[in-house]
């Protein structure tokens, strides 16, 4: 069962490095690994050509165009297993491991566990994050167009940069959706409308970047970690 990685990535030329060795560095290490370049303007793609990986370049602008341009690639060239994470992330050495552990055991998708980054946020700044995330899923659990009988699986937090799909789920849900923004939480109320066979994989971790914390501060943080878990109070586009 072929399983690739496929890692988006726009001017992280300071942070992919990390990602690729953490990936290099996997219990398992049977999947080919994709970077998709979605257009950057610094050394990405020469960076991670260095460090191994395949780069696929993907012009349109928009994590949701880089994704799924990156799994239709894959499964295109045998892809049965696709698993996902970001260019500021690091997945802990047993994340792919997990991943393919959920799929082979008949789960559909497995939405894993993020974490904060220890180098990147003092123990304050984890602990926030940790509580945003818990807000963002019990929100998204809570909101009336996420519970409709439409669905065919509970509504789970779900971290596009913390994932993993079956080929065959993915291409049957009509994939990850280029627009709108933000694509995540479409993107599972795709698949909740075509299969139950969805898991909260705890051993799947991936420490986030929490930079959005300096960028944006504590309340437009919030605001933008809500948003992507809980939603709007009307049905996600399809």
């Amino acid at each position: 069962m072929t399983l690739w990685v496929i890692v988006p990535a726009y001017n992280e030329e300071a942070r992919i490095g990390d990602t690729l060795r953490a990936l290099a560095a996997q219990t398992d290490t049977d999947f080919t690994l994709l970077v998709v370049d979605n257009g950057s303007t610094d050394g990405t793609a020469s960076l991670a050509r260095s460090l191994g990986a395949q780069v696929l370049v993907e012009p349109e602008k928009g994590v949701g165009c880089a994704v799924d341009t990156g799994f239709r690639y894959a499964i295109a060239h045998g892809a049965r297993h696709l698993a996902r994470t970001d260019a500021d992330c690091l997945p802990a050495p047993g994340w792919v491991a997990a991943a393919r552990r959920a799929l082979v055991e008949g789960q559909g998708l497995a939405c894993g566990r993020i974490v904060a980054r220890h180098d990147e946020h003092n123990l304050m700044g984890r602990a926030f994050f940790r509580v945003l995330v818990g807000l963002a899923a019990a929100f998204g659990r809570l909101r009336p167009a996420h519970r409709s009988g439409e669905y065919l699986a509970p509504y789970r937090m779900h971290a596009g940069n913390n994932m993993a799909i079956t080929a065959e789920l993915y291409l049957a849900c009509g994939g990850m959706p280029r627009r709108p923004s933000p694509t995540d939480r479409t993107f599972l109320n795709r698949v909740r409308r075509t299969s139950s066979a969805i898991v909260h994989a705890r051993d799947m971790v991936v420490a986030n970047s929490t930079r959005r914390i300096r960028a944006y501060g504590v309340v437009g943080t919030a605001k933008w970690y809500l948003d992507r878990g809980s939603g709007a109070l009307t049905a996600d586009p399809r």
